[in-house]
């Protein structure tokens, strides 16, 4: 078994940290990870300047690559040329912070581990539901039970992937709880948010405005069979996703406006 693992938060995060050695005897473990915190740019390819990577010498990142770019730079450039071998199952997080509803559109988290889904690896995106590390260990101890839960139920025939396996991305969000291994695991749908909060305006010191973007708005629809029901019921929600965002259900209302515009 290889293994990447990436984040958002930069190499030096103690959730990365905690999930590479949540993993550590599953098999061969290399992380590519961004330099800095990249939280909320999304699937952002850099492509206005050239990467460079270090190997980080420290203590708890010994190894590590270190990419001067974003959370998809890391796990592309890993794929693309500097991995001598293909991994089996691409990882990311431990994220400080949810990732749920419309949070997944902006989540480096969840992008890196896209990323490895788009070029058809099997990929599972993690988090911690509150902010500031609680309960970090036992979230990591989540992560390595599912991580062996899905390679203990992988086919043995088919395309691409662990054991022949078609690729998958999971977003698993846990509650910041010392019980969180026992507590039960909700396979959900995202749900949705309320717009932002407004941005919040400041002055810098020169007498320019500035802006800073806004806190994320409330829960919307969260009802049963949500990411967010699942955790405020106290329970991990572990949501599949998808890359394809076609409205298959308008198709045909379009066809029809267009046909009827006479374009």
């Amino acid at each position: 078994m290889r293994i990447l693992i990436s984040n958002d938060d930069g190499y030096l995060a103690p959730g990365l940290a905690a999930l590479v050695q949540a993993c550590q005897g599953l098999g061969e473990i290399e992380v590519v990870a961004p330099e800095q915190n990249a939280s909320g740019t999304s699937n952002a390819l850099t492509l206005s300047r050239p990467l460079s990577m270090f190997i980080a010498r420290g203590e708890g990142v010994q190894g590590f690559r270190v990419v001067n770019g974003t959370p998809s730079d890391c796990v592309h450039v890993a794929l693309t040329g500097v991995l001598e071998r293909r991994p089996d199952l691409v990882l990311s997080g431990i994220n400080n912070g949810a990732n749920m509803g419309d949070d997944t559109l902006y989540s480096g988290t969840v992008a890196a581990a896209m990323e490895g889904f788009l070029f058809g690896i099997p990929a599972i995106a993690f988090s911690l539901v509150d902010k500031g590390w609680e309960g970090l260990d036992e979230a990591a101890k989540v992560a390595r039970d599912i991580v062996d839960s899905v390679l203990r139920s992988r086919p043995t025939s088919g395309a691409g992937g662990p054991g022949g396996a078609q690729p998958w991305l999971l977003n698993v969000n846990i509650p910041n709880r010392q019980d969180a291994l026992s507590l039960p695991r909700r396979i959900t749908r995202l749900g949705r948010r309320h717009a932002s909060e407004p941005v919040v305006k400041q002055v810098n010191p020169r007498g320019d405005p500035i802006y800073w973007i806004g806190p994320a708005g409330d829960a919307r629809e969260a009802g049963e069979g949500t990411d967010f029901h699942a955790l405020a019921s106290g329970c991990i929600s572990i949501t599949p996703l998808q890359v394809d965002l076609t409205h298959h259900a308008a198709l045909g209302h379009w066809r029809d406006r267009l046909a009827a515009s006479g374009h």
